[in-house]
């Protein structure tokens, strides 16, 4: 949903164009997606399927808004912590006065799951998150799209070697499909000219 949400909201409210070759490899990128997904051979759709297509559509268009005004936060590449140490603040805050009044929040620490969670916030979060933020004002916001798809490529793998998970040959069909799309989107071939950044930093 995010590859395919990606596809026109740069469009529709940067005015950019995305590249042939990145056109090229979108659908390519959405079947890996949809066969890693586990839709075929499988039968993932639980007992309410209409809703969950509205809900990951939903959410498909909301993440993508949000990278695209993360990206325009980071209009000066110098700062990239800025715009994120905002949304992080703004995040924080509205789990709070969601979770209170639901009693869904507990403040005191204990170990070592706060520890555990601590790594993952500083890790695939802090340190992921910072370097989302440094390369979206430099790549066109299509390009952008294609290249989170690596997102689920890599759950898949580290299911396997940190959990032991077995994924069934058609998701690694997909994701080695999904691989093969974002190689064509991003590799520079001989005689190609080189692809110049999007922004570049201000000195002074």
């Amino acid at each position: 949903r995010r590859v395919a949400v990606g596809a026109f909201l740069p469009c529709l409210c940067l005015g950019e164009r995305p590249a042939r070759r990145t056109l090229l490899a979108r659908p390519i990128v959405l079947g890996g997606v949809v066969l890693i997904s586990g839709v075929v051979g499988t039968s993932p759709y639980g007992t309410n399927p209409g809703l969950g297509v509205v809900l990951g559509v939903v959410v498909g268009v909301v993440y993508a808004a949000f990278l695209l005004v993360l990206r325009r936060g980071n209009a000066d590449i110098r700062r990239p912590a800025g715009p994120l140490f905002d949304a992080t603040l703004i995040g924080a805050l509205a789990s709070l006065m969601i979770g209170l009044p639901l009693g869904e929040v507990n403040l005191v620490p204990t170990l070592p799951a706060h520890a555990w969670l601590l790594i993952l916030a500083l890790t695939s979060q802090v340190v992921g998150w910072l370097i989302i933020s440094v390369s979206l004002p430099r790549l066109p916001a299509a390009l952008t799209s294609v290249i989170l798809t690596l997102q689920p490529v890599g759950s898949v793998l580290l299911a396997m070697v940190l959990l032991g998970e077995a994924p069934s040959w058609v998701q690694l069909l997909g994701g080695g499909t999904m691989l093969v799309g974002l190689v064509l989107a991003t590799l520079r071939f001989p005689g190609e000219p080189r692809r110049e950044p999007i922004a570049e930093p201000e000195i002074g």
